[in-house]
């Protein structure tokens, strides 16, 4: 389904614990997300609060989702009284497994949260495979 393989995450992790940017190892702050299956639907939210619609990009190449946002700061760093929440571009990709069907990828954002909802390919699903002759029928085809 989902394969978890993204080198420059894990040092995005320990920079992130090093510098006091927020995050843990379990968890990034910056774009957390959850993926669960439903049936033969696969499902991905990713947390983008603060982030307008049109400041998202979602892109799917072969079997990569990558998913930028760009968190615009709001205010005037002269006047500046605490800054405790990330801004800038974010980025995150998914390297998805060969059984969905990235063609058929529907995308929505609603309060903060950008959903993915990716259907399983229809050659991955299982199937029922019909037997047909008798063992008489094979007993002679193979004398």
């Amino acid at each position: 389904m989902l394969m978890r393989t993204d080198p420059f995450r894990d040092l995005d992790r320990l920079t992130q614990q090093v510098l006091g940017t927020g995050g843990s190892f379990a968890r990034s702050s910056l774009m957390p997300m959850d993926a669960w299956r439903e049936g033969d639907t696969f499902h991905v939210e990713f947390d983008l609060p603060g982030v307008a619609p049109d400041d998202i990009d979602l892109d799917v190449e072969r079997n990569v989702v990558t998913v930028k946002a760009d968190r615009r700061a709001h205010y005037d760093e002269t006047q500046l009284i605490a800054a405790e929440r990330p801004f800038g571009v974010f980025s995150r990709q998914l390297v998805l497994g060969d059984n969905l069907d990235t063609d058929h990828i529907e995308a929505s954002y609603d309060g903060g949260v950008l959903t993915l909802t990716i259907p399983v390919a229809e050659q991955a699903k299982p199937r029922r495979i019909e037997i047909g002759g008798t063992t008489q029928d094979r007993q002679s085809i193979g004398a």
